[in-house]
């Protein structure tokens, strides 16, 4: 049986770990492309020497020509500067704007029938501007963002409940950044809310909401967090995993609900925009937005999160992107 060929494009802390977790899965063959001359080839190069040891048998190359990722079925892009202290992620647009068209030009020329995830940031810009220049069908380019949010907002939940994170289940919604929208209402150990545990844990709402309210704010700032401590780059492990499990949604077409940054053509009354939301993924890519009703407080906060997104796009377009 033919192997899936699976290009990432950025060898910096992301792309290592991507090339590791594909290897150890062995979800198929791997191409890492980096523009730095002998650096996907000393990352590619020391992971495969660990095949032995830790049991994948898939052909991993690293590379400094975009032919390299010719066919590739599915393609993972990290590519662009990471944020450093002090920066937001919407301070990275123009730079990062250059290399994720110069991205989707070789992309589609070479794999022209890929789905594609993108990691880079400021994540809603980067998909949008991917897909436009490529022309690729929204269902086949997606950003990973709620994955990880949401990813960030259970681990928190479950740290503050004392409950094995694999029980927790929270959603983040909207676009990547500040304005992401927590959505308390549907957080859950194993269908309990969240709220009414930590109600009966401090047998006290007040206290209970400002808790809730805490986290829900550390779950915003949970990239900023990680970048403060790091001193030197961005998070790399977690964006990694969070990608690893949608393509592993896309590739075993296992129709997984996921939360992630997709073209919404109505949705949550939001027309034009790819923000993040609830979606089945699978053999096709995003095969369907999951829409459910909002209250009143919620609408309001991804509308919010929204006009962010709005304003990224327009400031992008006038950059000339």
């Amino acid at each position: 049986m033919k192997r899936n060929k699976i290009a990432l494009i950025g060898g910096g802390q992301i792309g290592g770990v991507l090339v590791q977790l594909i290897a150890q899965k062995q979800l198929g063959d791997v191409v890492l492309y980096d523009i730095v001359e002998d650096l996907p080839q000393g990352k590619t190069l020391d992971i495969v020497e660990a095949s032995r040891v830790d049991q994948f048998d898939v052909n991993i190359k690293g590379t400094n020509d975009y032919e390299d990722i010719e066919g590739s079925d599915l393609v993972i892009i990290t590519a662009g500067l990471p944020r450093k202290p002090g920066m937001s992620r919407d301070d990275l647009l123009t730079t990062n704007a250059k290399i994720m068209k110069t991205v989707a030009e070789n992309v589609k020329q070479y794999a022209p029938n890929s789905i594609v995830i993108v990691i880079s940031n400021p994540l809603d810009a980067m998909v949008t501007l991917f897909q436009k220049v490529s022309g690729f069908p929204f269902n086949r380019v997606i950003g990973q963002a709620g994955v990880l949010d949401s990813s960030r907002f259970s681990t928190f939940i479950a740290w503050e409940l004392g409950v094995s994170v694999k029980d927790v289940n929270a959603m983040v919604l909207g676009g990547h950044g500040d304005t992401m929208v927590p959505i308390v209402r549907y957080a859950n150990v194993n269908g309990i809310p969240a709220l009414e545990l930590l109600e009966r844990k401090y047998n006290d709402k007040t206290k209970a909401k400002e808790v809730m309210d805490a986290m829900v704010n550390r779950t915003k700032l949970a990239g900023g967090e990680v970048v403060k401590l790091l001193k030197t780059g961005s998070a790399f492990y977690s964006p990694a995993s969070s990608a690893i499990a949608m393509a592993e949604a896309i590739i075993y077409d296992e129709k997984r609900v996921l939360p992630v940054c997709a073209y919404l053509k109505g949705e949550f009354g939001i027309n034009g925009y790819y923000v993040g939301v609830p979606a089945v993924l699978g053999a096709n890519g995003i095969e369907k937005v999951i829409e459910f009703a909002l209250n009143a407080e919620e609408q309001t906060a991804l509308n919010n999160s929204v006009a962010a997104v709005k304003e990224l796009v327009e400031a992008m377009a006038k950059l000339g992107f």
